[in-house]
Protein backbone atom coordinates (compact mmCIF):
# COMPACT_ATOMS: atom_id res chain seq x y z
CA UNK A 1 0.00 0.00 0.00
CA UNK A 2 3.05 2.23 -0.12
CA UNK A 3 4.69 3.83 -3.07
CA UNK A 4 8.14 4.35 -4.52
CA UNK A 5 9.54 7.32 -6.42
CA UNK A 6 8.93 7.29 -10.16
CA UNK A 7 11.57 6.26 -12.67
CA UNK A 8 11.93 9.89 -13.76
CA UNK A 9 12.64 10.94 -10.18
CA UNK A 10 15.39 8.33 -9.93
CA UNK A 11 16.91 9.40 -13.24
CA UNK A 12 17.02 13.04 -12.13
CA UNK A 13 18.42 12.01 -8.75
CA UNK A 14 21.11 9.86 -10.39
CA UNK A 15 22.14 12.78 -12.60
CA UNK A 16 22.41 15.07 -9.58
CA UNK A 17 24.42 12.48 -7.63
CA UNK A 18 26.76 11.84 -10.57
CA UNK A 19 27.25 15.58 -11.04
CA UNK A 20 28.19 15.96 -7.39
CA UNK A 21 30.89 13.34 -7.93
CA UNK A 22 32.21 15.19 -10.96
CA UNK A 23 32.33 18.42 -8.91
CA UNK A 24 34.20 16.66 -6.11
CA UNK A 25 36.71 15.24 -8.58
CA UNK A 26 37.32 18.60 -10.23
CA UNK A 27 37.88 20.31 -6.87
CA UNK A 28 40.24 17.76 -5.33
CA UNK A 29 41.61 15.80 -8.29
CA UNK A 30 42.02 18.21 -11.18
CA UNK A 31 43.56 15.73 -13.60
CA UNK A 32 41.14 12.84 -13.01
CA UNK A 33 38.68 11.93 -15.79
CA UNK A 34 35.15 13.15 -15.07
CA UNK A 35 33.65 9.67 -15.17
CA UNK A 36 35.66 8.49 -12.15
CA UNK A 37 33.98 10.95 -9.78
CA UNK A 38 30.58 10.22 -11.31
CA UNK A 39 30.93 6.44 -10.89
CA UNK A 40 32.13 6.75 -7.30
CA UNK A 41 29.24 9.11 -6.49
CA UNK A 42 26.63 6.80 -7.99
CA UNK A 43 27.91 3.74 -6.14
CA UNK A 44 28.16 5.69 -2.86
CA UNK A 45 25.06 7.87 -3.00
CA UNK A 46 22.36 5.80 -4.66
CA UNK A 47 22.37 2.91 -2.12
CA UNK A 48 22.06 5.42 0.73
CA UNK A 49 19.14 7.13 -1.02
CA UNK A 50 17.51 3.78 -1.83
CA UNK A 51 17.78 2.82 1.85
CA UNK A 52 16.19 6.10 2.90
CA UNK A 53 13.30 5.34 0.53
CA UNK A 54 13.00 1.81 2.02
CA UNK A 55 13.76 0.17 -1.30
CA UNK A 56 16.57 -1.84 0.28
CA UNK A 57 16.67 -3.21 3.85
CA UNK A 58 13.12 -1.95 4.58
CA UNK A 59 12.82 -3.81 7.89
CA UNK A 60 16.02 -2.25 9.21
CA UNK A 61 14.83 1.18 8.10
CA UNK A 62 11.46 0.67 9.80
CA UNK A 63 13.16 -0.50 13.01
CA UNK A 64 15.49 2.51 13.03
CA UNK A 65 12.62 4.97 12.66
CA UNK A 66 11.04 3.54 15.82
CA UNK A 67 14.15 4.35 17.88
CA UNK A 68 14.49 7.44 20.11
CA UNK A 69 15.96 10.37 18.14
CA UNK A 70 19.57 10.14 19.49
CA UNK A 71 19.67 6.39 18.80
CA UNK A 72 18.13 6.92 15.36
CA UNK A 73 20.76 9.50 14.41
CA UNK A 74 23.60 7.26 15.61
CA UNK A 75 22.24 4.21 13.79
CA UNK A 76 21.64 6.24 10.62
CA UNK A 77 25.26 7.41 10.60
CA UNK A 78 26.49 3.82 11.02
CA UNK A 79 24.26 2.47 8.25
CA UNK A 80 25.09 5.34 5.90
CA UNK A 81 28.81 4.82 6.51
CA UNK A 82 28.47 1.11 5.79
CA UNK A 83 26.49 1.64 2.58
CA UNK A 84 28.80 4.38 1.34
CA UNK A 85 31.92 2.38 2.20
CA UNK A 86 30.59 -0.72 0.41
CA UNK A 87 29.61 1.35 -2.60
CA UNK A 88 33.01 3.05 -2.66
CA UNK A 89 34.80 -0.30 -2.53
CA UNK A 90 32.60 -1.76 -5.29
CA UNK A 91 33.14 1.26 -7.56
CA UNK A 92 36.91 1.28 -6.97
CA UNK A 93 37.22 -2.47 -7.42
CA UNK A 94 35.21 -2.37 -10.65
CA UNK A 95 37.20 0.48 -12.18
CA UNK A 96 40.50 -1.08 -11.05
CA UNK A 97 39.52 -4.39 -12.63
CA UNK A 98 38.65 -2.62 -15.88
CA UNK A 99 41.95 -0.71 -15.75
CA UNK A 100 40.13 2.62 -15.68
CA UNK A 101 42.27 3.68 -12.71
CA UNK A 102 45.81 2.64 -11.81
CA UNK A 103 46.10 3.54 -8.11
CA UNK A 104 46.68 0.81 -5.52
CA UNK A 105 43.81 -1.43 -4.42
CA UNK A 106 43.82 0.19 -0.98
CA UNK A 107 43.57 3.70 -2.42
CA UNK A 108 40.69 2.87 -4.73
CA UNK A 109 38.67 0.72 -2.33
CA UNK A 110 39.12 2.15 1.18
CA UNK A 111 36.70 4.98 1.96
CA UNK A 112 38.38 8.20 3.11
CA UNK A 113 36.77 10.38 5.73
CA UNK A 114 36.55 13.48 3.52
CA UNK A 115 34.76 11.45 0.85
CA UNK A 116 32.34 10.11 3.46
CA UNK A 117 31.56 13.59 4.79
CA UNK A 118 31.01 14.94 1.28
CA UNK A 119 28.78 11.99 0.36
CA UNK A 120 26.70 12.41 3.53
CA UNK A 121 26.27 16.14 2.82
CA UNK A 122 25.13 15.53 -0.76
CA UNK A 123 22.67 12.77 0.18
CA UNK A 124 21.33 14.85 3.09
CA UNK A 125 20.62 17.78 0.75
CA UNK A 126 18.91 15.52 -1.81
CA UNK A 127 16.83 13.85 0.91
CA UNK A 128 15.86 17.26 2.35
CA UNK A 129 14.77 18.61 -1.04
CA UNK A 130 12.84 15.39 -1.70
CA UNK A 131 11.07 15.60 1.66
CA UNK A 132 10.05 19.22 1.08
CA UNK A 133 8.82 18.31 -2.40
CA UNK A 134 6.74 15.45 -0.97
CA UNK A 135 5.40 17.66 1.82
CA UNK A 136 4.27 20.39 -0.56
CA UNK A 137 3.50 18.25 -3.61
CA UNK A 138 5.28 18.37 -6.96
CA UNK A 139 3.25 21.17 -8.55
CA UNK A 140 3.17 23.33 -5.43
CA UNK A 141 6.91 22.84 -4.86
CA UNK A 142 7.74 23.96 -8.39
CA UNK A 143 5.27 26.86 -8.20
CA UNK A 144 6.75 28.13 -4.95
CA UNK A 145 10.27 27.66 -6.34
CA UNK A 146 9.52 29.67 -9.48
CA UNK A 147 7.21 32.21 -7.83
CA UNK A 148 4.51 31.50 -10.41
CA UNK A 149 1.64 32.45 -8.12
CA UNK A 150 3.29 35.29 -6.21
CA UNK A 151 0.71 37.47 -7.90
CA UNK A 152 -2.84 36.02 -8.17
CA UNK A 153 -3.48 34.16 -11.43
CA UNK A 154 -6.81 33.31 -13.05
CA UNK A 155 -6.86 29.80 -14.46
CA UNK A 156 -9.05 26.75 -14.96
CA UNK A 157 -8.58 23.61 -12.89
CA UNK A 158 -10.25 20.27 -12.20
CA UNK A 159 -10.88 19.32 -8.58
CA UNK A 160 -11.49 15.86 -7.17
CA UNK A 161 -12.80 15.50 -3.63
CA UNK A 162 -12.45 12.01 -2.12
CA UNK A 163 -14.06 11.23 1.21
CA UNK A 164 -13.65 8.14 3.41
CA UNK A 165 -17.02 6.67 4.37
CA UNK A 166 -17.57 5.56 7.95
CA UNK A 167 -14.50 7.15 9.54
CA UNK A 168 -16.49 8.38 12.55
CA UNK A 169 -17.83 4.88 13.25
CA UNK A 170 -14.32 3.46 12.85
CA UNK A 171 -13.00 6.01 15.37
CA UNK A 172 -15.71 5.14 17.88
CA UNK A 173 -14.83 1.47 17.59
CA UNK A 174 -11.02 1.65 17.39
CA UNK A 175 -10.01 5.01 18.86
CA UNK A 176 -8.39 8.11 17.38
CA UNK A 177 -4.85 6.72 17.11
CA UNK A 178 -5.89 3.66 15.11
CA UNK A 179 -8.17 5.83 12.98
CA UNK A 180 -5.27 8.11 12.14
CA UNK A 181 -3.22 5.09 11.06
CA UNK A 182 -6.13 3.94 8.90
CA UNK A 183 -6.50 7.38 7.33
CA UNK A 184 -2.77 7.55 6.71
CA UNK A 185 -2.85 4.24 4.85
CA UNK A 186 -5.86 5.35 2.79
CA UNK A 187 -4.17 8.60 1.82
CA UNK A 188 -1.00 6.70 0.95
CA UNK A 189 -3.07 4.52 -1.38
CA UNK A 190 -4.16 7.63 -3.30
CA UNK A 191 -0.64 8.79 -4.04
CA UNK A 192 0.40 6.41 -6.80
CA UNK A 193 -2.78 6.70 -8.94
CA UNK A 194 -2.64 10.50 -8.58
CA UNK A 195 1.00 10.56 -9.66
CA UNK A 196 0.27 8.13 -12.51
CA UNK A 197 -2.42 10.45 -13.87
CA UNK A 198 -0.35 13.63 -13.40
CA UNK A 199 -2.50 15.13 -10.65
CA UNK A 200 -1.49 16.78 -7.40
CA UNK A 201 -2.81 16.16 -3.89
CA UNK A 202 -3.58 19.66 -2.71
CA UNK A 203 -4.73 19.05 0.86
CA UNK A 204 -6.15 16.65 3.41
CA UNK A 205 -9.14 17.87 5.42
CA UNK A 206 -10.23 15.45 8.11
CA UNK A 207 -11.07 12.22 6.29
CA UNK A 208 -11.13 13.84 2.84
CA UNK A 209 -8.44 14.50 0.23
CA UNK A 210 -8.46 17.26 -2.38
CA UNK A 211 -6.76 16.47 -5.70
CA UNK A 212 -6.35 18.92 -8.56
CA UNK A 213 -5.16 19.25 -12.17
CA UNK A 214 -4.84 22.17 -14.56
CA UNK A 215 -8.00 21.77 -16.62
CA UNK A 216 -6.40 20.74 -19.91
CA UNK A 217 -4.14 18.21 -18.21
CA UNK A 218 -6.99 16.77 -16.16
CA UNK A 219 -9.43 16.26 -19.03
CA UNK A 220 -6.82 14.91 -21.47
CA UNK A 221 -7.30 11.16 -21.86
CA UNK A 222 -9.92 11.45 -19.08
CA UNK A 223 -7.08 11.47 -16.54
CA UNK A 224 -9.18 12.84 -13.67
CA UNK A 225 -11.82 10.11 -14.17
CA UNK A 226 -9.31 7.31 -14.66
CA UNK A 227 -7.59 8.43 -11.47
CA UNK A 228 -10.77 7.93 -9.43
CA UNK A 229 -11.44 4.44 -10.73
CA UNK A 230 -7.79 3.42 -10.48
CA UNK A 231 -7.88 4.39 -6.80
CA UNK A 232 -11.03 2.30 -6.27
CA UNK A 233 -9.55 -0.61 -8.24
CA UNK A 234 -6.26 -0.54 -6.32
CA UNK A 235 -8.09 -0.63 -2.99
CA UNK A 236 -10.26 -3.51 -4.17
CA UNK A 237 -7.19 -5.40 -5.43
CA UNK A 238 -5.62 -5.10 -1.97
CA UNK A 239 -8.80 -6.00 -0.08
CA UNK A 240 -7.17 -8.91 1.77
CA UNK A 241 -4.34 -6.69 2.98
CA UNK A 242 -6.80 -4.07 4.21
CA UNK A 243 -8.86 -6.68 6.02
CA UNK A 244 -5.77 -8.13 7.65
CA UNK A 245 -4.44 -4.72 8.71
CA UNK A 246 -7.63 -2.91 9.73
CA UNK A 247 -10.50 -5.39 9.63
CA UNK A 248 -12.23 -3.56 6.79
CA UNK A 249 -11.76 -2.34 3.24
CA UNK A 250 -11.90 1.46 2.81
CA UNK A 251 -15.09 2.75 1.21
CA UNK A 252 -14.80 6.02 -0.68
CA UNK A 253 -17.04 8.64 -2.23
CA UNK A 254 -15.73 10.97 -4.93
CA UNK A 255 -16.83 14.09 -6.80
CA UNK A 256 -15.33 15.85 -9.82
CA UNK A 257 -15.90 19.40 -11.01
CA UNK A 258 -13.88 21.96 -12.91
CA UNK A 259 -13.89 25.59 -13.91
CA UNK A 260 -12.34 28.99 -13.40
CA UNK A 261 -10.59 29.90 -10.15
CA UNK A 262 -8.01 32.34 -8.81
CA UNK A 263 -4.74 30.79 -7.66
CA UNK A 264 -2.39 32.68 -5.37
CA UNK A 265 0.55 32.16 -3.04
CA UNK A 266 -0.48 33.21 0.46
CA UNK A 267 1.17 33.39 3.86
CA UNK A 268 4.32 34.89 5.32
CA UNK A 269 5.91 32.43 7.73
CA UNK A 270 4.04 29.52 6.15
CA UNK A 271 3.56 29.75 2.38
CA UNK A 272 0.80 27.91 0.57
CA UNK A 273 -0.74 27.83 -2.88
CA UNK A 274 -4.44 28.51 -2.34
CA UNK A 275 -7.40 28.28 -4.72
CA UNK A 276 -10.30 30.73 -4.54
CA UNK A 277 -13.63 30.62 -6.30
CA UNK A 278 -16.96 28.90 -6.68
CA UNK A 279 -15.43 25.87 -8.41
CA UNK A 280 -13.79 24.59 -5.22
CA UNK A 281 -16.91 25.13 -3.12
CA UNK A 282 -19.13 23.47 -5.72
CA UNK A 283 -16.91 20.38 -5.80
CA UNK A 284 -17.22 20.07 -2.02
CA UNK A 285 -21.02 20.40 -2.21
CA UNK A 286 -21.12 17.86 -5.05
CA UNK A 287 -19.25 15.35 -2.89
CA UNK A 288 -21.88 15.73 -0.17
CA UNK A 289 -24.53 14.86 -2.79
CA UNK A 290 -22.96 11.40 -3.15
CA UNK A 291 -24.57 10.42 0.14
CA UNK A 292 -27.91 12.06 -0.68
CA UNK A 293 -28.12 10.52 -4.16
CA UNK A 294 -26.64 7.19 -3.04
CA UNK A 295 -23.92 7.16 -5.67
CA UNK A 296 -20.21 6.55 -5.23
CA UNK A 297 -18.75 8.79 -7.96
CA UNK A 298 -20.36 12.01 -9.19
CA UNK A 299 -19.22 14.49 -11.82
CA UNK A 300 -20.74 17.80 -12.86
CA UNK A 301 -22.24 17.80 -16.35
CA UNK A 302 -20.18 20.92 -17.12
CA UNK A 303 -16.96 18.97 -16.63
CA UNK A 304 -18.27 15.75 -18.18
CA UNK A 305 -19.01 17.56 -21.43
CA UNK A 306 -15.31 18.38 -21.77
CA UNK A 307 -14.21 14.76 -21.38
CA UNK A 308 -14.46 11.77 -23.66
CA UNK A 309 -15.41 8.99 -21.27
CA UNK A 310 -13.32 5.80 -21.33
CA UNK A 311 -15.12 2.77 -22.81
CA UNK A 312 -15.25 0.99 -19.45
CA UNK A 313 -16.94 3.91 -17.68
CA UNK A 314 -20.72 4.35 -17.89
CA UNK A 315 -22.66 7.53 -17.12
CA UNK A 316 -26.00 7.92 -15.40
CA UNK A 317 -27.72 11.28 -15.79
CA UNK A 318 -29.26 12.33 -12.48
CA UNK A 319 -30.70 15.69 -13.57
CA UNK A 320 -30.42 19.08 -11.91
CA UNK A 321 -29.94 19.40 -8.17
CA UNK A 322 -29.81 22.31 -5.79
CA UNK A 323 -26.38 22.86 -4.28
CA UNK A 324 -26.01 24.62 -0.96
CA UNK A 325 -24.39 28.03 -1.34
CA UNK A 326 -25.09 28.21 -5.08
CA UNK A 327 -27.99 30.11 -6.65
CA UNK A 328 -28.21 27.95 -9.74
CA UNK A 329 -28.87 24.23 -9.78
CA UNK A 330 -26.12 21.85 -10.88
CA UNK A 331 -26.60 19.11 -13.46
CA UNK A 332 -25.15 15.94 -11.99
CA UNK A 333 -23.93 12.71 -13.56
CA UNK A 334 -23.00 9.48 -11.76
CA UNK A 335 -20.13 7.39 -13.10
CA UNK A 336 -19.91 3.60 -12.86
CA UNK A 337 -17.72 0.82 -14.15
CA UNK A 338 -19.52 -0.33 -17.32
CA UNK A 339 -18.81 -3.99 -16.69
CA UNK A 340 -20.56 -3.94 -13.32
CA UNK A 341 -24.03 -3.04 -12.09
CA UNK A 342 -24.46 0.55 -11.04
CA UNK A 343 -22.82 1.04 -7.69
CA UNK A 344 -24.87 2.53 -4.94
CA UNK A 345 -23.17 4.58 -2.32
CA UNK A 346 -21.69 2.14 0.15
CA UNK A 347 -23.39 3.00 3.41
CA UNK A 348 -24.95 6.23 4.54
CA UNK A 349 -23.62 6.27 8.05
CA UNK A 350 -20.80 8.58 9.03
Amino acid sequence: MGRFPSALNWIVTAIVVATSGVVYGKIFFHSSPLYIGAIYALFCGMPALAFERRMILPRLNHWMHRLPTPAFIASALVVDFALIAIGFAMAGGLMKSLHLITDSWADVMLLKMDVYIYAVMVTAIIIFVGRVRELLGRDVFLSLLTGRYRNPVQEERVFLFIDLVGSTAFAEEHGDLRTQQFLGSVFNALAEPVRRHKGAIDDYIGDAAIITWPLQRGVKNARCIRCVFDILADIEANAETWLKSYGRVPRLRAALHGGGIVTAEIGIDHHKIAYFGDTVNTTARLESLCKTLERQVLISADLARRIELPDDIARENLGDHAVRGRDQTLEVIALHMARRPALKAIGNRQ
